[in-house]
């Protein structure tokens, strides 16, 4: 490196950062709607290497092949696992429509009388119009923006085929983009970069495959279950509980909430107790497991890298859904969980402290970085 060359100066660095940062932002507004696959891509790219690398490893053959085997495999098991599910599933669906009156009936039933609660008398009746009221209103959104999504993504022919194309070449070229990546940072900063690169990878890659794992998991336990207890609509309740387990913390009390609805309304299929005890004895069952999935099932699977306050996940779905829309309700929590792998960093070398203390136990004390040294060596 020849070390003659003119320095910028600190303005011209300035002023060149601040126009690169604004045409990214640039960028991502004009081509926003090119966001959302390319995410689905990465996630599926992270979702196929593990799978990829045991195939390349065992069959000894190109990537490129071992990538293409990998795709067919997944969407061999996809069509296999729909044409098992979707018959019996399509069945309750529509039970479940022809008894979406009477459940609506027995609600108001119920509700529909008089109730006197501290010396106030409350109708009922009103009370339940109001409660439907209020719940079609915060449904008829969700419903849309999942609408939406859906036909403009997933049902969409050309958004399909720039998913899998980019995702093909993300798994078959991971290793020379990564390479390419690595190179970007200076030579004093790359060790951190590749550190925390790393711990971002495993934080995502942690998230994606134990999720789908969990989500697996957890959808044959509740159908299980479901099908044991009676629960109405077992087989809808038990992929609904696999499918919620992609929302850490509300998950499992949006699961709970319409469970225990069903099973006071219309009560087991062939367990003779009250409808009453019947929803208490769901409400017991899941509050069991809910302990077994907090503490034994997420911590085995998905790992300890992504697990964050219950108030931090919920304030981060929120967030997300607001930003994104449906994608950001997923991505809520390894996103703040790589945000405060970089938060940390950044404060670490903010006020001098060691931004890896568990890889780097053995040095206490932060030497200085090669790059200050020669700086600090060509102001004198």
């Amino acid at each position: 490196m020849n070390d003659s060359r003119p320095r910028w100066p600190p303005l011209a660095k300035l002023v060149v950062s601040l126009l690169v940062l604004t045409l990214l932002i640039f960028l991502l507004f004009r081509f926003g709607v090119v966001i959302p696959p390319l995410i689905l891509a990465v996630v599926l790219a992270y979702i196929l290497t593990p799978l990829v690398n045991r195939i390349q490893e065992r069959l000894k053959i190109h990537r490129g092949w071992a990538t293409l085997l990998a795709y067919l495999i997944v969407v061999i098991a996809v069509t296999g696992s729909l044409a098992v599910l979707i018959p019996p599933l399509a069945a309750q669906l529509a039970v479940l429509n022809l008894d979406l009156q009477l459940i609506i009936e027995n609600a108001g039933d119920v509700l529909g009388e008089e109730f006197v609660i501290f010396g106030q008398l409350i109708d009922g009746s009103v009370l339940f119009e109001r409660m439907g009221q209020s719940l079609q209103g915060l449904i008829e959104p969700f419903i849309g923006q999942s609408l939406v999504f859906l036909i403009d993504v997933l049902t969409s022919f050309v958004w399909t085929i720039f998913v899998l194309v980019v995702s093909f070449y993300l798994i078959k070229d991971g290793q020379a983009l990564r390479d390419w990546l690595e190179k970007l940072p200076p030579p004093e900063y790359r060790e951190d970069f590749v550190r925390l690169r790393d711990e971002i990878n495993r934080i995502w890659g942690s998230f994606f495959r134990g999720q789908l794992t969990l989500a697996f998991v957890v959808g044959v336990i509740f159908t299980s279950m479901g099908f044991i207890l009676g629960l109405p609509f077992w087989l809808a309740m038990g992929l609904l509980a696999g499918l919620l387990e992609f929302l850490p913390s509300i998950g499992h009390g949006i699961w709970l909430a319409i469970a225990a609805l069903l099973a006071f309304i219309l009560g087991s299929n062939w367990i003779p107790i009250p409808n009453w005890a019947f929803m208490l004895l769901i409400i017991g069952l899941h509050l069991v497991f809910q302990q077994f999935d907090l503490n034994y099932l997420i911590p085995r699977i998905i790992g300890h890298s992504v697990r964050l306050p219950p108030l931090v996940v919920i304030l981060g779905i929120v967030a997300g859904a607001v930003l994104a829309g449906v994608l950001g309700i997923p991505l809520a929590a390894p996103t703040i969980a790589s945000a405060r792998v970089i938060g940390r960093y950044i404060y670490a070398n903010l006020f001098d402290l060691e931004p890896f203390p568990t890889s780097r136990a053995s040095a206490p004390v932060r030497q200085p970085r090669p790059r200050l040294a020669r700086s600090a060596q060509q102001e004198k």
